[in-house]
């Protein structure tokens, strides 16, 4: 289903009057074979959609919790190849969408065409690549359009507003919000701007605004979604997956909605 399931799962979402929940974890890290476990337990938990890192070896947008959740994952023996082949395997028991996170050297090496084909084969439903600038980003547009398949664009606080706008437009699925300025990790406390500048992506964006980077415990999530319509967290996620406290993932999300 593509953009179109993205698209269905935040509709439900907002129109049960909750806060739209997307959960990040590196795929391979505990192994593959833990992959569908882990995609279904935060499924259940009650995640709008699920972000799943790719590992890699120059990963410029992630701080120390998810380059080390990558390290953990390549030495098992992770590859581009390996994840889509095993989200293929159990994509007919999931409902909830899948968004990989990827940058632009292992699409590139896999293949632009195949990549596009192979996520839609495997049941991906949107891709995000950070470090694909918007003035580059038609070498992929065109293949990503042709398997219905979300290009979910980042907008960062340090950006001006016409950039921001234009993002805003562009965006697929939902709009990422980088909420800091800086890489992934969790953060105490988030900047006075970050009001004015989610409440500005909103009245920009046909798509939901997501606000992601630096999301850490139910009370940031709950006020960050004050303004816009929902919260991406990964490190925190990543972290307690990681030392096996299940029931505080389930309780962050909840606590979120």
């Amino acid at each position: 289903m593509g953009k179109s399931k993205i698209d269905q799962a935040l509709q439900e979402k907002q129109a049960a009057n909750e806060n739209i929940f997307v959960p990040y974890i590196m795929a391979g890290d505990g192994g593959l074979d833990i992959l569908e476990e882990r995609i279904t337990f935060l499924q259940e938990c009650g995640a709008a959609a699920i972000e799943l890192g790719i590992p890699f070896s120059d990963p410029v947008a992630d701080g120390p919790t998810i380059q080390d959740a990558g390290i953990r994952a390549l030495d098992n023996g992770t590859t581009l190849t390996s994840i889509l082949k095993k989200l293929q395997d159990f994509k007919e028991k999931r409902s909830v969408p899948i968004i990989l996170m990827t940058y632009v050297n292992p699409i590139f090496t896999y293949g632009r065409e195949k990549f596009a084909a192979d996520c839609m084969d495997s049941g991906v439903d949107g891709v995000i690549i950070p470090d694909l600038p918007m003035e580059e980003e038609a070498i992929l547009t065109e293949v990503l359009q042709e398997n219905a398949i979300a290009f979910i664009r980042l907008a960062a606080m340090t950006s001006p507003k016409e950039r921001l706008v234009e993002l805003a437009k562009r965006s697929e699925g939902f709009l990422y919000a980088v909420s800091v300025t800086g890489t992934t990790g969790a953060r105490t406390e988030h900047d006075a701007e970050v009001k004015d500048y989610l409440q500005m992506l909103k009245g920009n964006s046909s798509v939901p605004v997501l606000a992601g980077f630096g999301v850490s415990n139910t009370e940031q999530a709950q006020n960050l979604s004050s303004y816009c319509d929902g919260v991406i967290v990964g490190s925190r996620i990543v972290s307690l997956l990681h030392d096996g406290e299940a029931d505080e993932v389930k309780k962050l999300i909840h606590g979120s909605l």
